[in-house]
């Protein structure tokens, strides 16, 4: 039988892991500032994540902006690299490209050398760098090489359910990579993506956290357009719970306390 596809949530601290694991993801990926892309979080926050029980992948992205890096960003990255997977990750989710749009091999390379170094098996993910690629599906052609484990991807388009062909394009130019939709994914989007074969589903489940100062506001930085957006996100459990159903709970033992984990019929 075939496996069903496995559940990501993308969090960005340990209570959206909690929140994750017992509304029945079966991993998460960890950033820092999702409201910017993702940014690589701290080590400590990381250990404190991996205590929250589900594998952690962890996304290793040093500054905000294009994929296009430099050789000190390059260093810094794969000294990230093996910092998380010293502090507990599974994987760690990178990406790198050129100037001019094509996947830059000698970067993800050197990333993927630095996930290997620990000695323990650990995921690598190329994250939605391709997405900005002049050809993503060239780029995934490129992934077996590389010996990468999964590819997250869009198809290209300004979300998963818009890029349903081309993540089946992406999908058959990468045998042995898994293909795991992610972009603007919704619940209700869910089956469609499935029906496309892919290997896993990702998404954010996020929902703006209400703002608690006690005193005035004033803008601190790009992000502060108003007192009402300038604020962070957390986990929606509603909405996790909501896609695990999408997915299928075939073979899912939830956590204990979560809802759903008295005992199986």
């Amino acid at each position: 039988m075939t496996a069903r596809p496995a559940l990501e949530i993308a969090v960005t601290s340990p209570a959206g892991a909690r929140v994750a694991r017992e509304n029945g993801a079966d991993r998460v990926e960890l950033c820092a500032a999702l409201e910017l892309g993702g940014l690589t979080p701290s080590a400590a926050l990381v250990e404190a994540v991996a205590a929250a029980g589900l594998p952690v992948q962890v996304l290793v992205r040093c500054r905000p902006g294009d994929f296009v890096h430099d050789a000190e960003e390059i260093a810094l990255m794969a000294a990230e690299v093996r910092s998380v997977i010293a502090s507990g990750a599974s994987g760690v989710v990178i990406g790198a490209l050129t100037a001019d749009g094509a996947l830059d091999t000698v970067a993800v390379a050197r990333l993927a050398e630095a996930a290997r170094a620990s000695g323990r098996p650990v995921d690598i993910t190329l994250h939605r760098a391709i997405d900005q690629s002049a050809d993503p599906v060239a780029t995934a052609g490129l992934l077996p090489s590389l010996g990468l484990t999964r590819v997250l991807t869009s198809g290209g388009a300004p979300t998963a359910a818009e890029g349903l062909e081309a993540i089946a394009a992406v999908a058959a130019a990468a045998p042995g990579v898994q293909v795991m939709a992610g972009g603007g994914v919704r619940p209700a989007d869910i089956p469609a993506l499935i029906s496309a074969g892919v290997a896993a589903v990702h998404l954010s489940a996020k929902t703006r956290a209400l703002p608690r100062r006690g005193g005035g506001w004033v803008p601190l930085g790009a992000g502060g357009a108003s007192a009402e957006q300038d604020t962070h996100f957390v986990t929606d459990p509603d909405v996790v719970a909501e896609a695990r159903r999408a997915v299928g709970a075939q073979g899912w033992c939830p956590a204990p306390g979560a809802p759903g984990s008295g005992p199986m019929a």
